[in-house]
């Protein structure tokens, strides 16, 4: 039997899955990475605890399966995307607390560069926008911003990554800097058509090409962990970003297949096939994890208040104990009371791009009680990844291909069957829940698993991937338009201020 390790560093959590050859989970292990906020829109981790906490996983998840190193074909890593460090070459030190991706502290350089027209020259190279989500401003930040920073990064003495890079760097003790397609396409520093660093944009954000990682394959050769770490070398043979490792494990391997990730936020991709194509519609066009020589290309939407609007209730209004009582409290009322929910606490992603809009509760009235307000939460969800997915289906017409046939679906929230049986309502067609849900895990344990060849073809995991249940729309068009109507009406007085 071929056995798998995925590695999965969230931005709440790091996890570690070993899987056998049929996408079984066999052992899960996982630790809880705490987050810093030094100001008000400010986002760090300790690289240090990204790092120990993932090696702990990995050490408990082999013991939980009573596996060793020389029982795993090879490893598999998935990350937080965007999330931006910096490190010393020589002492293997970072200069800083990781920024993390939901960070808004360059905010002003984005807006200087909206302001001078980059936009549309930086979006037909990155197929991004100008957001701070993104890492180049991020690392621009941290040359000015630490002291001596920069004069190292230009003696060369300095590396920069994202999460994947600074794993693979430490699982390899310092032999490889290395990261792949997806992660480097997340940058704004990576022409994707190109599929190499750009010199212009580097140039822009005065960034010294000698800090940046060497760009692979998403299923490649990234070498062998350091002896000591498990007791013998594992490869290592798949990297992807977390959301592209979602639509990976997915089996999403065809133009029109679409999978929505439901977890802090929503993270919904097309698959685009080969063909960089631009999104008239606010959405990004990023790299999907390619296995070859062949490009890949999806369109993605962010939606940056999910699941978290969920913990919102717990925390902010403590409505409930436990975000596993939402259901229950959303499902106590037929309806949500005419309560319309725009939780727009950090501002509106894709299709929006807003980030001055603010949360917004309307329909208030005196028979409005916390479980109209507490379902009109669940549909807030519903809502913004129904505005993702039309968005989609537009730009796919447009580029001429087809609407989304089918939703597939995987994050925590997606075990919430109130929430899913209104996603297919609002779209029309049927939501797809897998056997396995966790799919971002699994994306990279396939493409570890291609590498070592455990699997033959991606036609072999579309064959092994299995739905748990289809959620089909019951809604009556007209009224799932109205209520998409109701929802763009709400959007507009969370955005007006």
């Amino acid at each position: 039997m071929s056995y798998l390790l995925a590695l999965d560093q969230g931005t709440s959590s790091s996890r570690s899955i070993v899987f056998d050859a049929d996408g079984r989970i066999l052992a899960l292990a996982q630790q809880e990475l705490p987050q810093i906020f030094p100001r008000p829109g400010w986002v760090e981790h300790d690289p240090r605890q990204i790092w120990n906490t993932q090696l702990a996983t990995a050490r408990e998840a082999l013991a939980r399966a009573g596996l060793a190193a020389g029982d795993i074909r090879a490893i598999g890593i998935t990350n937080q995307r965007e999330t931006t460090l910096v490190w010393n070459r020589v002492t293997g030190e970072p200069v800083h607390h990781a920024i993390v991706w939901q960070d808004r502290r360059t905010e002003p350089e984005c807006a200087s560069l909206r302001e001078q027209g980059y936009g549309p020259r930086i979006q037909a190279k990155t197929g991004l926008v100008i957001d701070p989500y993104f890492s180049g401003t991020k690392l621009k930040w941290l040359l000015d911003h630490v002291p001596g920073a920069r004069q190292q990064a230009q003696r060369g003495e300095l590396a920069f990554g994202t999460v994947d890079s600074w794993l693979l760097w430490k699982l390899t003790g310092g032999k490889l800097h290395a990261t792949d397609v997806t992660n480097a396409s997340r940058t704004m520093l990576f022409d994707i058509r190109r599929n190499q660093w750009d010199e212009e944009l580097l140039a822009l954000l005065d960034i010294p090409s000698g800090v940046l990682p060497r760009v692979l394959d998403s299923s490649a050769d990234y070498g062998c962990t350091a002896p000591e770490l498990f007791g013998a070398p594992i490869p290592i043979g798949g990297v992807a970003g977390d959301q592209q490792s979602a639509l990976f494990g997915q089996a999403c391997f065809a133009p029109g297949m679409a999978k929505n990730t439901y977890g802090t936020g929503c993270f919904m991709l097309m698959h685009t096939g080969e063909q960089f194509q631009d999104s008239a519609n606010g959405l990004i066009t990023t790299s999907a994890a390619r296995t070859g020589a062949r490009p890949a290309f999806a369109f993605e939407g962010s939606v940056f208040i999910g699941g978290a609007v969920v913990q919102w209730l717990r925390d902010g209004l403590n409505a409930i104990k436990a975000s596993s009582e939402v259901q229950a409290l959303a499902e106590s009322v037929p309806d949500s009371g005419g309560v319309m929910m725009v939780p727009a606490f950090t501002g509106l992603g894709a299709p929006y791009w807003n980030a001055d809009a603010r949360g917004v509760i309307s329909g208030l009235s005196r028979g409005t009680t916390m479980a109209h307000i507490a379902r009109a939460a669940l549909e807030s969800i519903a809502f913004q990844s129904a505005s993702l997915l039309q968005a989609m289906s537009r730009d796919a017409l447009a580029n001429g291909g087809a609407p989304v046939a089918e939703l597939r679906v995987d994050g925590g929230a997606c075990a919430n069957d109130l929430l899913m049986q209104f996603q297919a309502d609002l779209l029309g067609i049927p939501v797809v829940r897998p056997a396995v849900i966790e799919t971002t895990a699994l994306g990279a344990a396939y493409l570890a698993g291609l590498s070592a060849g455990v699997y033959r073809s991606t036609a072999e995991l579309s064959d092994q991937w299995r739905a748990e249940r289809r959620f089909e729309p019951t809604l009556d068009p007209a009224r799932a338009a109205e209520r998409m109507a109701e929802w763009e009406h709400a959007v507009r007085r969370a955005t007006a201020a």
